[in-house]
């Protein structure tokens, strides 16, 4: 057999869920020039197999295609992400508060600590965000900024001292400074309703250099592939520049690092500007440039910010301004001229409704049959926007923001309300495009498990139930809402998304199996093996030897990642399935409490460092631990 004719890659002995539904399983795959050559049984996969074929036995694992997150803001993230301490995952705030304080002793003047969303109060035991006390009793000197969700920030006296808040300082539009019986600055920034307060102070922090963004995104992608992330549409976001804020991601694709699959949305940057920033760039830039890892994909998610309604269940539902309309069919009737696609960012019904009017009255005379368009979030939703919304041919992305404030939109409005926000299910049976996503980094973490569990179990990461089972959806479904359904939203149906021959090879092999395990345990799975375009981007345990893409360590080297890692690294268990910390606990001579940690060796066992990262942490507390 010729060179030729052989594959590059064969990974084997496998249980694959394809998707295809002309060929549903397969217990082997062949991959040639980045793409699926045979999906099919073992004698007639290994056919294809030279002597320079590289053969990965799978040992029996459940093998998925791989994720496509519809709503990421990849872009945004990846330049900030080795800056930020990531509280996703974690399940005490004692534990958060421990991870806090080691990462202010190591982080040097005049950088600051941020928690920068991906987190609820709800996902803790305490069931409450720490005090402003309790910050600058941990951190007096060191600026600390805490984002949770869109609704609130929380700022210790250091990190007030550094933004400049003082009596004096005005509260912005849509936002409050709190203040003490004083008048001063008391920590506390509350969207009220938007999130303009939030964004505009976490912008005055220090930024990384070139070099360093370029590496923290590398570690951002390389996060993601863990979770078994192959592919994103990136929904831009709000104080990050086109051009010159992905010139990080444009170097990685130019230099082949990229190990995410990339489409990108242009989201406007000047309220009262919007109008000419689509104007500009729909001369500069072209629809579709690209290639299948980095390519244009329209407009949004914001058009205009008069349509913004940001979605603080915290807050009465916010009224869209009246020149909303205006301002929005200029944008769109741009957009349609050049056969751009758009997303929207869209949380309420009443937002959707006046948006659809403008969209109804812009194709009667330039018709949006072909376009791609979408709302995103939609979590009210109403039967009658659905049907317009098909009857235009349009989509609706969803994200599991609920997942993280299913428990304040419950207080606000009842669990009656609750039970289809978003209606998922009802927007399948009526035909309607739809996908999934998380909206991360600020809003909801990155973690797609997460996603795929809420799907499936309709319940929040705090664990209250807000949908019955009628509105939840079988694996198979939510799986699908992941991978092929997202490509519609990216114009690549046929490209990827499947385990199929002819498509981008890219797959997962996860953990435990996503059809078998418990419903309890979806959240919890990472990938061991992921695979972009026929290359192994990811490999752990067994597989960690075919792994070659691992980035240089993080930047610079006080960086969180270093220390913590990703969603859920400080709680992972080792090959044995225990804790670090839980058998630290159980065999030292304070296994109940030392009094050095600030909780007990019980609640510690959720924190579960490396070993050799406690002994010293604990060690320079002043704890007996880190003796075992």
């Amino acid at each position: 057999m010729s060179e030729q004719q052989t594959a590059d890659l064969i990974l084997h002995h496998g249980l694959f869920t394809t998707l295809d539904r002309s060929n549903p399983t397969a217990s082997a795959v062949a991959i040639k020039d980045g793409r699926f050559v045979r999906v099919g049984q073992e004698a007639e996969v290994m056919a294809l197999s030279g002597p320079k074929t590289k053969v990965v036995d799978l040992k029996g694992k459940r093998v998925l295609p791989g994720l496509i997150d519809n709503h990421l803001h990849i872009i945004r993230g990846g330049l900030n992400f080795n800056m930020e301490l990531r509280w996703d995952g974690v399940r005490s705030l004692s534990d958060a508060m421990s991870m806090l304080k080691r990462q202010v002793a190591v982080t040097p003047p005049p950088q600051w600590v941020r928690v920068v969303g991906g987190f609820t109060e709800h996902q803790f035991v305490e069931k409450r965000l720490p005090t402003i006390d309790e910050l600058n009793a941990v951190a007096p000197d060191t600026p600390v900024f805490i984002l949770h969700l869109y609704d609130r920030a929380l700022l210790n006296g250091a990190a007030l001292r550094a933004v400049g808040y003082t009596k004096d300082t005005p509260n912005p539009p849509g936002g409050e400074v709190l203040r003490d019986a004083n008048g001063n600055p008391n920590g506390l920034l509350l969207a009220k309703p938007n999130a303009g307060i939030l964004y505009a102070t976490l912008a005055k922090g220090p930024k990384l250099p070139f070099d360093y963004q370029v590496n923290s995104t590398r570690h951002f992608m390389r996060e993601l592939n863990r979770l078994g992330v192959t592919g994103a549409i990136d929904a831009g976001g709000g104080f990050q520049n086109y051009p010159e804020d992905y010139e990080v991601i444009q170097k990685l694709h130019d230099e082949d690092q990229l190990t995410i699959r990339l489409a990108y949305n242009l989201f406007t940057q000047k309220p009262k500007g919007e109008k000419d920033d689509f104007l500009n760039w729909t001369k500069t830039s072209k629809y579709k440039q690209g290639d299948d890892y980095f390519r244009h994909n329209g407009a949004g998610e914001m058009l205009v910010f008069s349509a913004a309604d940001f979605e603080d269940f915290r807050q009465p539902r916010p009224d869209m301004e009246p020149e909303m309309e205006g301002e929005l069919e200029e944008v769109v009737r741009i957009l349609a001229q050049n056969r751009w696609p758009w997303r929207m960012h869209a949380t309420y019904d009443e937002t959707i409704s006046r948006a659809l009017d403008v969209f109804e009255k812009v194709n009667q005379d330039i018709p949006l049959e072909g376009l791609n368009w979408f709302f995103d979030h939609a979590e009210t939703i109403s039967d009658q926007s659905i049907d317009r919304i098909a009857a235009l041919g349009g989509g609706i992305a969803v994200q599991h923001r609920m997942a993280y404030q299913g428990e304040y939109f419950v207080e606000r409005y009842g669990h009656g309300a609750a039970e289809a926000t978003p209606p998922v299910s009802k927007i399948l049976a009526k035909g309607v495009k739809v996908s999934a996503g998380t909206d991360a980094t600020r809003v909801a973490s990155y973690n797609p498990w997460v996603s795929l569990s809420w799907l499936v179990t309709g319940r929040t990461v705090g664990g209250m139930r807000l949908y019955p089972q009628r509105n939840c959806l079988d694996r198979e479904t939510a799986l699908r809402m992941w991978t092929e359904n997202t490509t519609w939203f990216s114009n690549e149906e046929g490209k990827k998304g499947r385990i199929q021959a002819g498509q981008l090879a890219d797959l997962i092999v996860p953990d435990r199996d996503f059809f078998a395990c418990s419903e309890d345990e979806i959240a919890d799975t990472s990938s061991v093996l992921t695979v972009v375009g026929g290359k192994i981007v990811y490999g752990a345990g067994d597989f960690a030897k075919f792994d070659d893409t691992t980035p240089p360590p993080a930047m610079p080297d006080w960086s969180p990642v270093r220390t913590f890692g990703g969603y859920g690294a400080w709680a992972a268990p080792d090959a044995n399935g225990q804790a670090v910390a839980q058998k630290m606990a159980m065999s030292c001579g304070c296994a109940n409490d030392c009094g050095v940690h600030g909780h007990n060796h019980a609640t510690a066992w959720s924190s579960k460092l490396p070993i050799s990262d406690l002994k010293s942490f604990w060690g320079a507390l002043g704890c007996a631990c880190w003796a075992v």
